[in-house]
């Protein structure tokens, strides 16, 4: 029986699980000379260009051997690579970026030249602005959303179990224990960042940071507030947050206010891009306890927000997200702006359906210039529930978009 749980394992990791970002790529490759994919480590950027471009030389930089030739003369390595390649973990190299353009300029018809990965996306970006503008494909990759990998059943109980598990590929699809792998995914792969982004001397009162931001998921980012509660400087919490964002741990929504003339709140709301990290920092044992805690509203809310995100990124969908809150506590979770119009969506952890959950859409409505109204919650059908307001499933939150 060992043997036989072990076979099905390596089958389970010999598998590939198709991402729904696939068909922008490829498609980019064939009009870029230069196709990025950025995203948070785990994520499978490296599974997925292997796969799409199977014949391509693959090099990691996550190598630090390989890493110190690379900046020692960066000149004699992207001159002596066979090309078209996939270069992993670019960032680590930046001295790479000036001799990737120059040879992207004297080879203007060629696409697909060079695939690059990296998951500090902060500092990437920076590179390419400086030397690649508008020679390269810019793409983020999530974890696995559940148009990617399906629940098995519409749920609460299921839901919550997803929500615990996250959508990283190895606890999602290879079934990799949760505590062990979140565990080390902070001591692991972020302390890699950590190192390489910042000279952080105390990495117990990071995580304890990192924590506290995950019992604030869904909440205003307040950095007086958490520096107070942590005994940490206001600067040096202003670094760790952008490492966590560099890194891709973090997504901050920002606040609405286009067109808008009342007093409203300026602060962004804080998010994990992976629902199972935040619940692992909260220490939840089980999707039992999760789903009756005081977190199960705000992570509900973290997940809908990010299989949003993922819908955008995965096929390059043309809005943007905010949220609304003004001075007198009116907020609307989500605003996605299609240029003059918007759909505002609130987020219910609720089956049955009250007035008091659309209260708010109704009272603030009027302030934007062309809105629709959505409300997602646990209730099991698509319908409207007032002349202006639809309800959606949970499970069918694209039929928004």
């Amino acid at each position: 029986m060992l043997y036989l749980h072990r076979l099905a394992i390596i089958i389970l990791y010999m598998k590939y699980f198709h991402r729904q970002i696939e068909e922008v790529i490829l498609q980019a490759s064939n009009e870029f000379p230069v196709v990025v994919l950025t995203g948070s480590r785990q994520t499978g950027k490296t599974t997925l260009l292997k796969h799409l471009f199977a014949n391509l030389t693959y090099i990691t930089l996550d190598d630090p051997v390989r890493r110190q030739i690379v900046k020692q003369d960066p000149g004699l390595f992207i001159s002596s690579i066979k090309r078209p390649c996939i270069i992993d973990e670019v960032q680590y190299a930046p001295e790479l970026f000036p001799y990737i353009k120059m040879i992207v300029d004297d080879n203007r018809d060629q696409m697909g030249t060079f695939i690059l990965t990296g998951s500090q996306i902060f500092p990437l970006m920076k590179g390419l602005s400086e030397s690649l503008a508008g020679r390269a494909a810019v793409f983020q990759l999530l974890g696995f959303s559940q148009k990617e990998f399906p629940l098995p059943a519409h749920t609460q109980n299921e839901l919550f179990k997803r929500i615990l598990t996250g959508s990283f590929p190895d606890p999602l699809i290879h079934n990799r224990n949760i505590r062990f792998f979140y565990g080390s995914y902070i001591n692991t792969y972020l302390e890699k960042d950590l190192r390489q982004l910042s000279n952080i001397q105390d990495l117990s009162q990071f995580q304890a940071f990192v924590e506290i931001l995950a019992g604030r998921v869904g909440n205003l980012f307040n950095i007086s507030e958490i520096c107070n509660s942590l005994g940490v400087s206001q600067t040096t919490a202003k670094r760790w947050m952008s490492i966590l964002e560099q890194s891709g741990i973090i997504y901050l929504l920002k606040p609405y206010f286009k067109n808008i003339k009342k007093r409203i709140i300026k602060r962004p709301k804080l998010y994990f891009t992976d629902t199972g990290l935040a619940a692992s920092l909260l220490r939840y044992p089980n999707s039992d306890v999760l789903s009756i805690s005081q977190h199960n509203g705000a992570l509900f809310e973290n997940w809908v927000v990010t299989e949003i995100l993922k819908c955008k990124y995965n096929h390059l969908r043309a809005f943007d997200l905010f949220f609304f809150r003004d001075s007198h506590h009116k907020e609307i979770d989500l605003v996605l702006e299609y240029g003059n119009r918007q759909k505002l969506i609130e987020i219910k952890l609720a089956q049955s359906l009250k007035s008091t959950h659309y209260k708010t859409l109704d009272s603030t409505k009027t302030l934007f210039s062309n809105p629709e109204l959505f409300i997602v919650s646990f209730y099991p059908d698509s319908i409207p529930i007032t002349n202006d307001i639809t309800n959606i499933p949970w499970w069918e939150i694209s039929r928004i978009l």
